[in-house]
């Protein structure tokens, strides 16, 4: 069983002029235990609804929810003890240091005061915070804000972690804070879904894609099933210390190499792994009699990707 389950899932709003706005229209996902989700889409794709319909904020119109087996209208109370929510917006709290926010929400958890204080520090730590624990929470930075409510989230020791645009307005050095964290907390094991406009980083974090548009699915699943399927090829990066014009030629007729171009101190390569497994490319090079001293596959576009299967449409 998946830890996540999406089915059928539809969302539908009354407008200001009566008539209702269908925001999510029946889409479908799972999440494995453990992975990475990346949920990406325009504004106005269904994106916050979904989400929302996860943390047991908002009804669905149609369609289930389940989390760890548990569905989100069934069972509201349990479903919250199991995951954490970091929305697109931090919300006020101006006359709160960091510590007293913290306080503030583990009380609200139900975890007892004496506890409390190890749980604030440990989260703390974790998400580089600790020498801003007697700082107002408004004076804060956008970025230290989002590591702050992340670790609200984690006093309770949630298995999945809802993050509606975690890096939001962040600058680069705080996206790269983000980032880092976020692999932190994936390799203590948590499921986390997270929707980001940022998809070279969502590349680098995703094990699992789901692209919505117009409140439609329009691809989900593992990243590389995705690429296979859109046929989209992958760059190599190769150096060999004794390459001649016949290790090209050889290079160039392997079945699956689309393209070689020579670069100032390196081979481009463009493979269709569909056709090639980077493992039998290397192993080819090698049987070539090229010396190879850094075989670099570059990560896989997710931009283009995205390009490839969305319109620009909206809900």
């Amino acid at each position: 069983m998946s830890h996540v389950e999406v089915w059928n899932l539809h969302v539908a709003y009354a407008s200001r002029k009566g008539s209702p706005v269908h925001a999510v229209k029946g889409i479908s996902f799972a999440i494995p235990r453990g992975e990475v989700f990346g949920f990406i889409g325009p504004n106005g794709a269904g994106k916050t609804s979904t989400i929302k319909v996860l943390a047991t904020l908002l009804r669905p119109t149609d369609g289930w929810v389940r989390i760890d087996g548990i569905g989100v209208v069934e069972n509201p109370g349990q479903v919250r003890r199991r995951i954490g929510y970091v929305p697109d917006t931090f919300g006020v709290y101006e006359d709160l240091t960091a510590r007293e926010y913290l306080h503030f929400f583990g009380a609200a958890y139900g975890i007892g005061r004496t506890r409390r204080h190890g749980l604030v520090r440990d989260v703390l730590a974790l998400t580089d915070l600790t020498e801003k624990v007697d700082a107002p929470v408004d004076s804060l930075s956008r970025g230290m804000k989002q590591r702050l409510g992340l670790a609200r989230v984690l006093l309770h020791d949630p298995d999945v972690l809802l993050l509606d645009e975690p890096a939001s307005g962040l600058d680069p050095r705080a996206r790269i804070e983000m980032r880092e964290l976020l692999k932190e907390l994936k390799g203590m094991g948590k499921t986390i879904l997270i929707s980001s406009h940022i998809l070279h980083e969502l590349g680098q974090l995703c094990t699992r894609i789901g692209i919505i548009e117009a409140g439609e699915m329009a691809a989900e699943g593992p990243l590389e099933e995705i690429y296979r399927k859109l046929g989209l090829l992958r760059v190599v990066h190769l150096q060999a210390s004794n390459l001649t014009g016949e290790h090209l030629a050889g290079i160039g007729a392997l079945p699956g190499v689309e393209g070689v171009e020579r670069e100032a101190d390196r081979l481009s390569i463009r493979v269709d792994e569909a056709r090639l497994a980077l493992e039998d490319l290397l192993a080819a090079i090698v049987s070539l009699g090229a010396r190879v001293r850094m075989f670099q596959p570059e990560a896989m576009d997710l931009e283009t990707v995205f390009m490839k299967l969305t319109r620009g449409k909206t809900a």
